[in-house]
């Protein structure tokens, strides 16, 4: 039987990047949203907590579905086994994330 697939989705919310493992990631129904379901936490028999981890959970508890906007994505892979998830605040290589700017009408932008 072959083995259900991971997602690691990796995502901006709120000034922080988000990696989470979910089994399901798929465009919704509600349009421009990336639909997840039934997220991963990492291996529960280690003994080592990771605040980080424990972040995330208290985050999504009894969370069963949830809709994360498509222009707040960074990057979505299938793979072999899930990871503990976390939060972090900049990349790796030091750098703040920063979110995709949206220009509307009565932006500064537009007045120019």
């Amino acid at each position: 039987m072959p083995k259900k697939p991971i997602y690691r989705v990796i995502f901006h919310n709120q000034g922080k990047i988000y990696e989470v493992y979910a089994r399901y990631a798929r465009q919704g129904d509600l349009f421009g949203f990336v639909e997840i379901e039934q997220l991963v936490f990492g291996d529960k028999a280690s003994v080592v907590v990771d605040p980080s981890e424990e972040n995330l959970k208290s985050e999504f508890k009894g969370v069963t579905r949830t809709y994360i906007p498509m222009h707040s994505v960074i990057r979505i892979d299938e793979v072999e086994k899930e990871r503990a998830g976390k939060i972090t605040q900049v990349t790796e290589d030091g750098k703040i994330v920063a979110p995709f700017p949206i220009y509307t009408k009565n932006s500064e932008l537009s007045k120019k």
